[in-house]
This record gives structure tokens, sequence and C-alpha cells, in this order.
């Protein structure tokens, strides 16, 4: 691909389908579950999060002059490469989490059909296609597919399309046809903490955009195509949300307490219901969630894929993981990435998986806002965005652990234990020679204990 590729409409088309992706189809039916008539303030608070940790991003890239994105700007202003690396893989297993959340929306949608069966022999089959998923989109990047600049472009538009032709259409239904004639809001009850909560937990739906500061070779003029790339995609994303959202829990209130994963199949069908194409809409929403998890998980696992190899090529991973001077992506390095994911979505609940993901990336775009308030000193920086970013980021976490704990203790725990592995792992890989030096001494003491043990006991030779 060539720097002409890769100018500000495909920039935008990029860092918006990272986000319209898939999270869309994959989130609503939790934050809906938890806000109900306020899940528009749920994607409003985490769109400004997002786009103030998007400022700190921008500005930390004009700084630096190894331009990248959260490892280069630890390894830059923090000087800590084990630091650096722990970000990287934070932020990689941000990735596989996205992914796990993809192919389990996947698999939803597929056995929504009336033709495929929700299980198989008294087993369920969700778990199944999920995996079956994530493996031919492992084939498929070990092939050497990849969508260009332009297909890109078409893919999102189309994306895109569907989804506000979704929400126009729900607002005509809405205002002209359903009983009440009208949309309810919540404005009446937005106090309390269920919105922030939901934010917190729909934020995985705004990563993406954070992939473009990786490929900046392939970008004319990155600095400000970038700029402008992101203040136009998170907008652009929060409006589109906020319509489906609303939509969406105005027509399809019983489906989000029923089966709230495909509850927008069953806002769709409503919808469009006085034309009689109820069951055509249902049928057309829920193959437009197929592509667009599909093609989420394509592209992010191409992109994680390579932001690995670029982790193996600065020693931040082990190298049995994959070859850093392998020709385009290490095969091994996709099928670890592959496995991982297929594990995650085979066992994990969606609200686990999103909520893990939401984690990943709260605690990145937080760390990274953290970074952006710390040069506040220089002219180019505004400390108010990155403060709101840190801010945002450091009430969201707790708030939604509490929401777990209390709500889905189950879930909670998953979490936990997860995130815990997942520290646990890179400390035992990042620290491992500072544990080596301290065993090691150990070891060399019992031995030398063990052999002047024996050395007593020995009589000495006459």
């Amino acid at each position: 691909m060539t720097a002409e590729d890769l100018g500000l409409t495909e920039s935008v088309s990029m860092a918006l389908g990272g986000m319209i992706g898939g999270g869309i189809y994959a989130v609503m039916g939790v934050v809906a579950g938890i806000t109900r008539y306020r899940t528009w303030v749920a994607f409003v608070a985490a769109g400004i999060v997002a786009l103030c940790a998007g400022y700190s991003y921008i500005k930390l890239n004009t700084m630096t002059d190894n331009r990248g994105g959260s490892v280069t700007f630890v390894q830059c202003y923090v000087g800590n490469s084990d630091l650096a690396g722990m970000v990287g893989w934070t932020l990689l297993f941000g990735y596989i989490g996205s992914m796990a959340m993809y192919a389990f929306a996947f698999a939803e949608f597929t056995v929504s059909f009336a033709v495929v069966p929700a299980s198989v022999a008294g087993l369920p089959l969700r778990p199944l296609i999920s995996v079956l998923a994530v493996a031919g989109f492992v084939a498929l990047n070990l092939a050497g597919a990849r969508t260009t600049g332009s297909a890109e472009n078409v893919l999102v538009a189309l994306k895109v399309f569907i989804l506000v032709a979704f929400g126009v259409l729900g607002v005509v239904y809405a205002l002209g046809y359903s009983p009440a004639s009208s949309l309810r809001f919540g404005v009446g009850s937005l106090a309390g903490f269920g919105p922030v909560v939901a934010a917190a937990i729909s934020f995985v739906a705004f990563q993406g955009w954070q992939l473009l500061f990786y490929d900046q070779e392939s970008i004319t003029d990155p600095e400000e195509t970038l700029r402008k790339a992101v203040y136009i995609s998170i907008p652009a994303a929060v409006a589109i949300y906020v319509l489906v959202g609303v939509v969406t829990v105005n027509l399809a209130p019983e489906a989000l307490q029923q089966h709230p994963h495909v509850a927008l199949k069953d806002a769709a069908r409503t919808m469009l219901s006085p034309y009689g194409l109820a069951t055509a809409g249902g049928v057309a929403l829920a193959l437009s969630a197929l592509f667009s998890t599909g093609s989420a998980i394509n592209a992010t696992m191409f992109s994680a894929a390579h932001f690995a190899k670029g982790m193996l090529a600065d020693d931040l991973l082990p190298d049995d993981i994959g070859d850093a001077d392998a020709d385009g992506i290490p095969e091994r390095t996709l099928l670890v990435i592959g496995g991982v994911t297929a594990v995650f979505t085979a066992v994990g609940s969606l609200g686990a998986i999103t909520s893990f993901a939401s984690l990943a990336f709260i605690l990145i775009f937080g760390a990274m806002s953290l970074l952006a308030l710390r040069e506040r000193e220089r002219d180019s920086v505004n400390p108010l965005p990155p403060a709101v970013g840190l801010v945002g980021t450091a009430a969201f976490l707790p708030l939604m652990a509490y929401n777990l704990y209390t709500r889905e203790p189950g879930t909670f725990g998953m979490v936990v234990v997860v995130a815990l592995a997942v520290v646990s792992v890179e400390l035992l890989y990042f620290k491992r020679d500072v544990l080596e030096e301290q065993v090691v001494p150990i070891e060399e003491e019992r031995i030398d204990d063990a052999v002047d043990s024996v050395t007593d006991h020995v009589p000495d030779a006459e």
C-alpha cells in the first residue's frame, strides 16, 4: 500500500470502521439493559472521554520524534521498557477481547435465523459458531487477504448506511406509526450512576481509531490527517450510536429484556411492519450484523497481529510467539492470537468479554491522557482534554467494577480472574530477570547446604 492510498477519506473510514464494525451490535444489549431510555447518555459520555483520549494521542504523537502509539509514547515519555511492554500486552489483550466480543455477537445473530438451531444434541451452538468464525478469519489472514483503503471506504459506507437507515426508519415509525407517537429519552431520570456505568462498559465500542497511529508510514501527511480523522470519526460514531440506541430501546423494549444480544433485529422487524417487510427487515439487519462483526474480527485480527509483530521486534513478546523478521504477519502470532480469542469467546459470557475489553481500553486511554497531562507545560498542549480523559477513565473503572459486583457477581469474578491472570503473566515475563536473580542465589544456597549436610555425615578417611 502506498502513502497515496491512505488520505483523509481512507483514514476516517478505517477509524470509523474500527468503531462501527461490530461494537454497536455487541454492546447495545448490554448497555441498554442497564440504562434503557438513557442509553444515548452512556454513548455520549463514553464518546467524550474517547475524544479527549484522542486529543492526548494526537498531541503525544506530534511531540514524539519516533511516531507510534501507546507503547512508543510510554518508551519516550517514561523511559521504561518494561512498563511500555505491559502497556502493549494490555492493549493486545484488549484487541483479543474485542475480537471475542465480535465473534460472540456474530454467533448470536447467526442462531437468530430460523433455519439455524440454537443447539444440537442438547449442546448450545453459539460457542461452536464463535470459534469457527475466529478460525475462519485466522485462515483468511494466513492466506494473506487484506482489505485495501479503497475497499474499506465501500465497506464502511455500506455499514454506516444500514445503521443510519435503521435509525431514520425507526424514528419515522416511532413518530408516525407507534401508538405512543413519540420517542422517550429518559430525560427525567438522568440522575444516578447508571449511564456512567453503561458508558464504561460501552467504552470498547469506541476503540479502533488508535490503530491508525501504528500505520503512519502509509498515511499522507500523517500528523494533520490523523488529527482530522480522529476528530471526525469519534463524533460520527457517537451520533450513529445515539440514533441506533434511541430507536432500539423505544421499539424493542421487550426484546432487550428477553434476548438483548439481537434486539436490533426485533427493532428492525417492528419498524418495517407497516410496509409488510417485517421479516425482510429482520433478515437484512441480521445479515448486516454478520457482515459487520465478521469484518471487525478480520480487521482487528490483522491490526493486532501487526501490532504484536512490532512488539516482537522490540523484544516485548517472547520469541516463541512469532518471528519478527517474517514477511508479513508471522503465522505463529496469528495462531496464538486466534487461539486465545477462541478460548475467550467460547467460555466467556458477552457481559464478561465486553467488560474485560472495555477495562483494557479504559486503562490504556487513561494512561495516555495522564502522559499528555504531564506534558501540559508545553505550549501546544491544552490540559483540559487530557484531564477530562483521565478523570473519565478513572471514574469508569470503579463504577464498572461495582456494577458487575452487585448485579453480576459471576461476571465480576470472571473478569477479575482474567485480569489477574493477564497481569501475572505480564509481571512474570517482564520481571523475569529480577526473579531469576532472586531464584538462582536461593537455589545455589540450597545446593551448598545440601552438600555441607552430606559432607558432615561422611566420616573422614583415615
